[in-house]
């Protein structure tokens, strides 16, 4: 396993350093916060998304899947936002604007699983777009757990430090392909490069069961292949501020209606502006 990059900054903080994180996640694209849950949360949410995702997978025979409506259907992952240390941390990253609910993902990939091509979770609302278009124009920032930890051995993440700006260039040797989703060698094959390794600034990160990944949603990022032996579990959800009022939306989800519904008092305020998913759904120009 190789060691962490030696940047010029901290990166890694602890959860009551509240400026320090989230000057670093608008400076850099990214942040750690080290020991966000506890033990028993993290054993948790592991069994949560075993759950959810588990049986999805043996039906299928997949080896790797990602659940895009995940709080949707885990009451115990939906509690997080009751956790004060989290949400503090969500309002921040927010400028203690009221916030909703932005989205939620879970993955289960197994070992053996190959890389995932670099690509920034952004992208432009050009029609026709989609969901994930308007979601991720919001200004949220993602926030995951690596359930089992992770680094370049275990299907980790790699990422390239302030990539997350406007005027990004791709990397010395590389040029972007369309909408600057991705980005390719020079000189070879136009798709999508999966190699973490041999690319410029990039970095891989490395954390501990507790700990919270940030980054901004148009930071560079790629997956290591799974070259460990236990199934990597993960999930994630983001926050945007209720000022954020897209031009088109999808009608509400009758999954999303239900979790809605479901939440209790407390969490109420935080879903009341909550969209859902619509995977068919496409914008149309007026």
């Amino acid at each position: 396993m190789t060691t962490q990059s030696k940047l010029p900054y901290r990166f890694e903080f602890d959860k009551d350093e509240l400026r320090s994180i989230v000057e670093c996640n608008e400076q850099h694209g990214f942040a750690i916060v080290k020991g966000m849950l506890p033990p028993e949360t993290v054993e948790m949410l592991k069994a949560e998304v075993r759950r959810v995702l588990e049986p999805v997978v043996q039906s299928t025979g997949v080896i790797t899947y990602t659940h895009t409506q995940f709080i949707e259907h885990s009451p115990a992952y939906a509690s997080l936002m009751t956790y004060e240390p989290y949400m503090r941390i969500a309002r921040a990253l927010n400028d203690d604007e009221p916030i909703t609910l932005n989205r939620s993902a879970a993955i289960y990939k197994m070992a053996g699983c190959g890389p995932m091509a670099w690509h920034t979770d952004w992208g432009p609302l050009e029609h026709p777009y989609d969901t994930n278009a308007v979601l991720n124009n919001s200004g949220a920032n993602s926030m995951w757990f690596y359930l089992n930890g992770i680094d370049d051995v275990r299907g980790g993440l790699a990422i390239i430090p302030d990539s997350h700006t406007e005027d990004w260039e791709a990397p010395q040797g590389f040029a972007f392909t369309g909408k600057k989703k991705s980005f390719y060698r020079k000189g070879a094959a136009t798709t999508p490069h999966t190699r973490m390794d041999d690319v410029p600034g990039a970095m891989p990160v490395i954390a501990e069961p507790g700990d919270m990944i940030l980054f901004a949603e148009r930071t560079y990022h790629g997956v290591y292949p799974h070259r460990g032996t236990e199934t990597r579990l993960s999930c994630g959800m983001s926050f945007r501020k209720k000022s954020y009022k897209p031009e088109q939306v999808w009608p509400l989800p009758e999954s999303a209606k239900r979790f809605i519904d479901s939440c209790p008092p407390e969490i109420q305020p935080l879903v009341e502006g909550y969209l859902g998913m619509s995977g068919n759904w496409v914008s149309v120009p007026r």
